[in-house]
């Protein structure tokens, strides 16, 4: 005979809130035949880049009269191997367009829900003074060792200081700045939650892609950047700009 207590283990599931970062992908133009081959070729050039990874659609770019075939983008993406799973911002019908093909419209963690006026009240009595909310942003995530090819890292709500060296084939992301004491030959994405003023700092600057903010450079295109060198990556308006240090 059961117990209670084994029957309170035996629940088959738990609702609990989370906060998750996830990479915004901005669509600046609504037209499924460019958005899908122009990620396809960043994925010749950066192979693994975005692979598998659950991604959120910015809608807040798109031309209201211009909605795009939603069902269409879906499936185009899935088979470049990326999973949207919902948007952010945009147009009242592109946003309706785009739920009615499955993507629900996601609210960013700590954003406030949308809130009817409120009707007249009485004045209400003053409130004690509330103490300030707590940040969420984290301690720096120091990684002590090399980042081998295929491993992804993720330093959600912090920087990231690498200690080693970013292989070709790795992935390092940071909400904030992303630090590389060795070389990176990996790929390295800074500001991952929009932040523009993040910054990509590396010994040895031999990076197969950096990302600042959804901004992004791959190998053939990094132009005069001092390769092999230490190098500051940061954001001038929508350019970025390759810096050497010392």
């Amino acid at each position: 005979m059961s117990s209670p207590a084994s029957e309170a283990r035996l629940e088959p599931f738990r609702l609990r809130g989370g906060n998750f970062n996830l990479l915004v992908l901005r669509l600046l133009d609504p037209r499924v035949e460019v958005i899908v081959p122009a990620l396809a070729d960043q994925f010749r050039r950066a192979p693994g880049f975005l692979r598998n990874a659950p991604i959120v659609l910015g809608l807040d770019d798109l031309d209201p009269a211009a909605v795009p075939d939603f069902g269409h983008l879906i499936a185009q993406l899935r088979n470049v191997h990326i999973a949207p799973i919902g948007t952010t911002g945009g147009a009242t019908d592109v946003k309706a367009a785009a739920q009615a093909a499955g993507l629900p419209p996601l609210r960013a963690a700590g954003a406030e829900l949308p809130v009817a006026a409120p009707a007249a009240a009485p004045a209400p009595e003053p409130a004690a003074e509330m103490p300030p909310p707590p940040s969420d942003w984290q301690p720096t995530m120091v990684v002590d060792q090399a980042v081998r090819a295929g491993q992804r890292i993720w330093a959600q709500g912090c920087d990231l200081i690498v200690r080693g060296t970013v292989n070709p084939g790795a992935e390092v992301i940071a909400d904030g700045n992303v630090h590389v004491y060795g070389a990176l030959k990996g790929r390295a994405i800074a500001g991952g939650a929009e932040n523009l003023s993040a910054r990509i700092f590396a010994l040895n600057f031999e990076p197969e892609l950096v990302s600042i903010a959804g901004y992004y450079a791959v190998r053939d295109g990094l132009g005069d950047a001092p390769l092999g060198k230490a190098v500051q990556v940061c954001l001038i308006g929508e350019s970025m700009r390759f810096d050497r240090l010392g």
